[in-house]
Protein backbone atom coordinates (compact mmCIF):
# COMPACT_ATOMS: atom_id res chain seq x y z
CA UNK A 1 0.00 0.00 0.00
CA UNK A 2 1.24 3.68 -0.89
CA UNK A 3 1.07 5.94 1.90
CA UNK A 4 1.36 9.34 1.67
CA UNK A 5 1.75 11.59 5.00
CA UNK A 6 1.67 15.71 3.59
CA UNK A 7 1.96 18.64 6.02
CA UNK A 8 1.09 22.23 4.70
CA UNK A 9 2.06 25.43 6.17
CA UNK A 10 -0.14 28.33 6.77
CA UNK A 11 -0.51 29.69 2.99
CA UNK A 12 -1.48 26.02 2.09
CA UNK A 13 1.41 24.74 0.43
CA UNK A 14 2.66 21.51 1.18
CA UNK A 15 5.50 21.30 4.36
CA UNK A 16 7.47 18.92 1.92
CA UNK A 17 9.02 20.50 -1.05
CA UNK A 18 9.26 17.69 -3.01
CA UNK A 19 5.90 16.60 -2.68
CA UNK A 20 3.98 19.17 -4.39
CA UNK A 21 -0.03 19.34 -5.19
CA UNK A 22 0.27 18.32 -8.80
CA UNK A 23 2.46 15.13 -7.51
CA UNK A 24 0.04 14.47 -4.98
CA UNK A 25 -2.69 13.92 -7.47
CA UNK A 26 -0.15 12.20 -9.32
CA UNK A 27 0.99 10.08 -5.98
CA UNK A 28 -2.94 9.18 -5.67
CA UNK A 29 -3.66 8.33 -9.19
CA UNK A 30 -0.23 5.62 -9.18
CA UNK A 31 -1.47 4.58 -5.12
CA UNK A 32 -4.81 3.73 -6.20
CA UNK A 33 -3.31 1.52 -9.41
CA UNK A 34 -1.13 -0.05 -7.39
CA UNK A 35 -3.84 -1.04 -4.82
CA UNK A 36 -6.24 -1.78 -7.30
CA UNK A 37 -3.62 -4.69 -8.58
CA UNK A 38 -3.30 -6.29 -5.37
CA UNK A 39 -7.22 -5.45 -4.48
CA UNK A 40 -8.26 -9.00 -6.27
CA UNK A 41 -9.11 -10.77 -2.77
CA UNK A 42 -10.53 -7.54 -1.42
CA UNK A 43 -12.49 -6.95 -4.03
CA UNK A 44 -14.55 -10.16 -3.07
CA UNK A 45 -15.32 -8.59 0.61
CA UNK A 46 -16.66 -5.49 -0.25
CA UNK A 47 -20.21 -4.17 0.54
CA UNK A 48 -22.51 -2.59 -1.39
CA UNK A 49 -22.81 1.44 -0.77
CA UNK A 50 -19.71 3.24 -1.89
CA UNK A 51 -18.23 5.40 -4.70
CA UNK A 52 -16.58 3.74 -7.39
CA UNK A 53 -15.79 6.87 -9.15
CA UNK A 54 -16.29 10.18 -10.41
CA UNK A 55 -20.01 9.84 -12.19
CA UNK A 56 -19.44 13.57 -14.07
CA UNK A 57 -17.94 17.28 -13.31
CA UNK A 58 -20.64 20.07 -13.30
CA UNK A 59 -19.99 23.56 -12.53
CA UNK A 60 -21.49 26.93 -13.66
CA UNK A 61 -20.29 29.35 -16.30
CA UNK A 62 -20.98 32.93 -17.39
CA UNK A 63 -21.39 31.15 -20.82
CA UNK A 64 -21.66 27.62 -20.93
CA UNK A 65 -22.06 27.23 -24.39
CA UNK A 66 -19.06 29.23 -25.43
CA UNK A 67 -17.14 27.59 -22.43
CA UNK A 68 -18.25 24.47 -24.08
CA UNK A 69 -16.81 25.45 -27.33
CA UNK A 70 -13.68 26.55 -26.07
CA UNK A 71 -12.70 23.25 -24.24
CA UNK A 72 -13.68 21.45 -27.46
CA UNK A 73 -11.63 24.06 -29.69
CA UNK A 74 -8.27 24.42 -27.80
CA UNK A 75 -8.57 21.37 -25.70
CA UNK A 76 -10.07 18.89 -28.16
CA UNK A 77 -12.75 17.72 -25.36
CA UNK A 78 -15.28 16.10 -27.65
CA UNK A 79 -18.58 17.78 -27.30
CA UNK A 80 -21.93 15.60 -27.26
CA UNK A 81 -25.27 17.14 -29.03
CA UNK A 82 -26.82 17.36 -25.41
CA UNK A 83 -23.87 19.93 -24.79
CA UNK A 84 -21.48 18.17 -22.80
CA UNK A 85 -19.03 15.56 -23.09
CA UNK A 86 -18.73 11.88 -22.65
CA UNK A 87 -14.87 11.14 -21.06
CA UNK A 88 -14.17 7.42 -20.97
CA UNK A 89 -11.82 6.12 -18.43
CA UNK A 90 -10.63 3.34 -21.23
CA UNK A 91 -9.52 5.48 -23.59
CA UNK A 92 -6.10 4.72 -24.66
CA UNK A 93 -3.39 6.26 -22.93
CA UNK A 94 -5.70 7.01 -20.39
CA UNK A 95 -4.81 6.47 -16.58
CA UNK A 96 -6.06 3.27 -15.44
CA UNK A 97 -8.11 5.62 -12.30
CA UNK A 98 -8.70 9.20 -11.50
CA UNK A 99 -7.88 11.32 -8.20
CA UNK A 100 -10.01 13.16 -5.70
CA UNK A 101 -7.92 15.27 -3.02
CA UNK A 102 -9.33 18.13 -1.42
CA UNK A 103 -7.06 20.66 -1.07
CA UNK A 104 -6.73 23.31 1.88
CA UNK A 105 -8.57 26.12 2.06
CA UNK A 106 -5.49 28.96 1.80
CA UNK A 107 -3.68 27.20 -1.28
CA UNK A 108 -1.87 28.77 -3.88
CA UNK A 109 -1.94 25.72 -6.30
CA UNK A 110 -5.18 27.05 -7.71
CA UNK A 111 -3.68 30.45 -8.80
CA UNK A 112 -3.96 32.51 -10.66
CA UNK A 113 -7.75 31.27 -10.74
CA UNK A 114 -10.23 32.52 -7.94
CA UNK A 115 -11.92 29.60 -8.40
CA UNK A 116 -12.17 26.99 -5.38
CA UNK A 117 -12.06 24.06 -7.83
CA UNK A 118 -9.31 22.92 -10.72
CA UNK A 119 -9.65 20.14 -13.00
CA UNK A 120 -6.39 18.06 -13.60
CA UNK A 121 -7.16 16.49 -17.50
CA UNK A 122 -5.44 13.95 -18.89
CA UNK A 123 -3.61 14.29 -22.06
CA UNK A 124 -1.91 11.60 -24.35
CA UNK A 125 0.46 13.75 -25.79
CA UNK A 126 1.63 16.94 -23.89
CA UNK A 127 3.91 18.36 -26.59
CA UNK A 128 0.86 17.75 -29.59
CA UNK A 129 -1.19 19.80 -27.21
CA UNK A 130 1.07 22.81 -25.85
CA UNK A 131 1.80 23.03 -29.75
CA UNK A 132 -1.81 23.56 -30.63
CA UNK A 133 -3.04 25.65 -27.56
CA UNK A 134 0.25 27.61 -28.42
CA UNK A 135 -0.60 28.12 -32.33
CA UNK A 136 -4.77 29.31 -30.99
CA UNK A 137 -3.03 32.01 -28.28
CA UNK A 138 -3.82 30.24 -25.29
CA UNK A 139 -0.81 31.07 -23.17
CA UNK A 140 1.00 28.50 -20.94
CA UNK A 141 0.93 29.52 -17.13
CA UNK A 142 3.84 26.91 -16.26
CA UNK A 143 5.30 23.43 -17.86
CA UNK A 144 7.10 20.82 -16.18
CA UNK A 145 7.83 18.15 -17.89
CA UNK A 146 10.31 16.23 -15.81
CA UNK A 147 8.28 15.53 -12.85
CA UNK A 148 8.49 12.05 -11.36
CA UNK A 149 4.42 11.40 -12.18
CA UNK A 150 5.31 12.59 -15.74
CA UNK A 151 4.64 16.12 -17.46
CA UNK A 152 2.56 18.70 -16.65
CA UNK A 153 0.97 22.27 -17.74
CA UNK A 154 -1.49 25.14 -16.90
CA UNK A 155 -3.41 27.21 -18.56
CA UNK A 156 -6.37 29.44 -18.04
CA UNK A 157 -9.84 28.99 -19.47
CA UNK A 158 -11.53 31.76 -20.89
CA UNK A 159 -13.76 32.44 -17.44
CA UNK A 160 -10.59 32.58 -15.15
CA UNK A 161 -10.62 29.02 -14.20
CA UNK A 162 -7.15 27.26 -13.71
CA UNK A 163 -6.77 23.48 -15.90
CA UNK A 164 -3.94 21.52 -15.06
CA UNK A 165 -2.85 18.80 -18.14
CA UNK A 166 -1.29 15.91 -17.19
CA UNK A 167 0.30 13.46 -19.81
CA UNK A 168 1.56 10.68 -17.39
CA UNK A 169 4.65 9.05 -17.33
CA UNK A 170 5.05 5.82 -19.56
CA UNK A 171 6.94 2.62 -18.57
CA UNK A 172 9.59 2.31 -20.42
Amino acid sequence: MLTLRLSYDRAGRPGNRRLTPARTVAALILGVSLMANSAGAAAADETAGHITGIGGIFFKAKDPKALSEWYRDMLGLPLQPWGGAKLRYDAPKHPPAMAWNAFPAATDHFAPSTGDFMINYAVDDMDALVAKLKAKGVAILERKDDDMFGRFAWILDPEGNKVELWEPKRAP
